[in-house]
């Protein structure tokens, strides 16, 4: 039975309501951290994840989009499910997803997904959830469940043809996700943006915290490997917190995942500091700003948008010391293309275009149509093949030399830095569980 494609946005919680009444509603067996928000949410999750670990709580972490297995997107104390486990949610829910079916509420594949996640965690069962919302808020499948803390990661423009065409009409969608008496813990927003979400939490009376004023980086410096951090949290000031993590964004992400912790537990006690240095220590967010090969250096960034391409090459810039930058980039035909390649350019001295797994993927002609009038066409190179096109980025830095100071970037979409990771052998699980989905005609 045909599930449709998530991206195929359709703002209604029917379908899924009714698929979790039937279920017996797994989404209120444990109190849930909810994270929306245009960039930062996967990399916030992983912190906040890492952060209630270290407690020793067991957590359940739900993220979307995936960059490999579809099954990475569940994980269970920091593991994602085995591929005998996927199918047997799966199978354990089929019969409701069915049911469901035939009272015209067709269960789309994205809200299958969440329906499994929830299930999975209430039958293991876990302490926490650290739930990612898909896309947008008010109407995405994730919003089934009622957040003790809502996390709103930075907002900026994308999926504007699903979400709305300005920061308002995007902050009022992840708006949604804050409920009567949750704490809402924003992250640094455009004024536009933060008057939408305050506005929100002041009419279902939730409780707020923001960065830059209850909370924030107090100071950072660049750290062999990552950062150094001093955070301000809602109960206290961490110091010499170590994060292997590249950028300012990512100590924001800390923070912010810092603070929704903090939110979480009773009392008024600061965080024990060891464990905040522990397991930020221990941090990581696969395809952000990730080394992937050494002599030449091959960095993979999942960046797809403005505001996170804006964030990650200020990162780029700040933490690695290369003389040039040989970019493989890949973008899907839905994005503000010309304002990536326009935030690109100044960075790379060569770009290779070329296209991902995805059909939603722009072919590797199309992205050098847009290319050339920017980088000029003496700078663009055409590979119609990622691996063939990471071959080529890695064939030029090697020919400027072992001690030129040359590295390549990769970038454009998740699935592009997905795609990257696996071609370059740094993917750690193997399998993709999405043929035991398709298995069933799903």
């Amino acid at each position: 039975m045909e599930r449709g494609v998530e991206w195929d946005f359709e703002p209604t919680l029917d379908r899924i309501a009714a698929l979790m009444d039937l279920l017996g509603s797994p989404q209120r067996a444990y109190p849930v951290i909810h994270i929306a928000g245009t960039n930062g949410k996967t990399s916030t999750a992983r912190l906040t994840e890492a952060l209630l670990r270290e407690r020793n709580l067991r957590v359940g972490r739900f993220t979307s989009p995936h960059l490999v297995s579809v099954r990475e997107r569940i994980t269970v104390d920091g593991e994602q499910l085995s591929e005998e486990r996927f199918a047997q949610v799966y199978e354990e829910i089929r019969p409701y997803v069915e049911l469901a079916d035939t009272q015209g509420r067709r269960i789309q594949f994205f809200e299958l997904l969440t329906a499994m996640a929830f299930a999975a965690f209430a039958d293991t069962p876990i302490d926490v959830a650290v739930v990612e919302a898909g896309m947008g808020g008010s109407w995405d499948a994730t919003n089934v469940a009622d957040g003790t803390v809502a996390v709103i990661t930075p907002i900026s423009l994308d999926h504007t043809d699903r979400l709305g065409p300005d920061i308002p009409s995007i902050a009022g969608e992840k708006a949604g996700i804050i409920k009567p008496g949750a704490t809402a813990v924003l992250a640094q927003q455009e004024l536009e943006a933060a008057e939408v979400l305050m506005r929100r939490a002041g009419d279902v009376g939730a409780v707020v915290a923001r960065e830059g004023l209850e909370f924030g980086v107090l100071s950072r410096e660049v750290a062999m490997g990552g950062q150094l951090l001093t955070l301000r949290g809602l109960k206290g000031v961490y110091e010499d917190v170590y994060l292997p993590l590249y950028g300012a964004h990512q100590a924001s992400n800390a923070v912010t995942a810092l603070a929704a912790v903090e939110a979480l537990t009773g009392g008024d006690d600061p965080l024990d500091i060891e464990l905040v240095r522990q397991a930020f220590a221990q941090a990581s967010s696969p395809g952000r700003l990730e080394v992937v090969r050494r002599e030449p250096t091959v960095v993979v960034d999942a960046a797809h948008n403005p505001g996170g391409m804006q964030a990650t090459l200020e990162a780029l810039h700040e933490a690695f010391d290369f003389a040039k930058v040989i970019g493989v980039v890949a973008v899907m035909r839905d994005k503000d293309v010309d304002a990536l390649l326009e935030l690109l350019e100044p960075m790379l001295e060569e770009v290779i275009v070329t296209r991902n797994s995805s059909p939603r993927s722009l072919t590797a002609e199309e992205l050098a149509g847009l290319a050339a009038p920017i980088f000029g066409e003496d700078r663009v190179h055409v590979v119609e093949r990622l691996d063939d096109a990471i071959d080529r980025g890695i064939a030029i830095a090697d020919a400027e030399g072992e001690f030129s100071g040359t590295g390549v970037f990769i970038t454009g979409s998740v699935v592009t830095a997905g795609d990257a990771r696996h071609l370059l052998g740094s993917v750690v699980t193997a399998g993709d569980a999405r043929h035991l989905l398709n298995a069933e005609g799903v």
